[in-house]
């Protein structure tokens, strides 16, 4: 498999671009932004890079952070990393010829760390996965990794991504909205619809991210409270139908320069135990009960059909960078698509990584190969 050989948009070989790496954020998934950046942080070539990391607290506040890989992972007993908000604050300040760092510390004047090349936001869910953080970076004049602001967008909601890639004529589990207006006002046309799509059934937050807020159900007595979990994160809750028997299948996506999206071999999670679905403890925890089969036992020509369709769905959203896409592969051998993720997690237990490396592409290549493409690109409208 060939790769894209990217080079960063300058002719002074003396010159290192300046990477500002974006971590943590307003979303209940912030700890696993901070596990995801200190992965990244312990990969990405500090020779040829300038790295700078950047924190962002869960009450919005930008400061420079240590970066220290060791701190920013989940520990063996499961505690959980987080930006504090302690340090310097920081901020993107535009000039007529470049946009800088600009840090401010109460005892001194805000002071200047030069030029941004390009920011690698490693931000899950709202305020960073969904179009927030990349609108503000296309104002500023600033190349970011991964997806635009439209795609981030219709990703990360789940119910507006099923209207587009149902559009473009992907399979998808059935499914339906309840938005903030329909649970306070008609709660009880909300629990029919439910009982139409019939149960069991999932609830999950419309964008949310890494298992959290999601439930089964087994029946209409659980949906209420599933419903309530859900708007705990999100007040716009998705209602999907139940894949019995169905092996959860997933697939790497890269994007190129030119050329169409090259794709990984995809991989299988096998949940065990006491976990009825993939959720937090069995993605992030050390667990025994969760296998993850990496590349996944499938027939050749189911394969390639997956890896067809997870690069046919990276297209028909407009994605650009990196996205990892999640199957179903239904008991009579047809696939429906469960979600996109156009930030999906970089931890060591991720999938992303390990199916590229099982493709053929390690860890810092991975990491290099982002970064190229987001410098490789035009900054503005594409």
């Amino acid at each position: 498999m060939s790769h894209d050989s990217t080079t960063p948009p300058t002719t002074d070989p003396a010159h290192r671009p300046r990477v500002a790496v974006v971590f943590g954020g307003r979303s209940s998934e912030h700890v696993i932004s901070c596990a995801t950046a200190g992965s990244v942080l312990a990969a990405i070539d500090r020779e040829k890079y300038d790295v700078v990391p950047i924190g962002i607290a869960q009450d919005g506040r930008w400061v420079l952070d240590s970066g220290d890989p060791e701190r920013l992972r989940i520990s063996e007993s499961g505690e959980l990393p987080r930006v504090d908000g302690t340090g310097a604050g920081v901020s993107l300040a535009r000039t007529a010829q470049a946009t800088d760092l600009v840090v401010s510390e109460a005892s001194s004047p805000p002071r200047t760390l030069g030029e941004v090349d390009v920011v690698f936001p490693l931000l899950h869910g709202p305020w960073g996965e969904d179009g927030t953080i990349q609108g503000m970076l296309e104002m500023a004049g600033v190349r970011y990794v991964g997806a635009g602001v439209l795609a981030s967008a219709v990703s990360m909601d789940k119910a507006f991504m099923k209207v587009v890639l149902g559009e473009a004529g992907v399979p998808l589990m059935p499914s339906f909205a309840i938005t903030d207006r329909a649970w306070r006002q008609d709660r009880a046309g909300c629990r029919e619809r439910a009982a139409e799509l019939g149960y069991p059934l999932f609830v999950k937050p419309a964008r949310g991210g890494s298992s959290f807020g999601i439930s089964k159900v087994h029946d209409a007595s659980g949906l209420d409270d599933a419903v309530e979990e859900a708007r705990r994160h999100d007040p716009k809750v998705l209602v999907e139908g139940f894949a019995a028997d169905a092996r959860e299948i997933e697939c790497g996506v890269l994007g190129t320069v030119d050329g169409p999206p090259e794709t990984s071999l995809p991989a299988e999670v096998r949940v065990g135990g006491d976990h009825e679905f993939y959720d937090f403890a069995a993605k992030y925890l050390p667990e025994e009960s969760t296998s993850l089969d990496v590349p996944a036992d499938l027939p050749d020509e189911v394969t390639a059909t997956i890896r067809a369709l997870a690069a046919r769905v990276f297209d028909a959203v407009g994605c650009e960078g990196l996205a990892r896409v999640d199957f179903f592969l239904l008991a009579d051998g047809s696939l429906v698509v469960n979600e996109l993720n156009t930030m999906p997690g970089f931890t060591p237990t991720s999938m992303f990584p390990r199916m590229w490396a099982a493709t053929g592409m390690d860890y810092p290549a991975l990491v290099e190969r982002l970064i190229g493409l987001a410098l490789a690109r035009d900054a503005g409208l594409r």
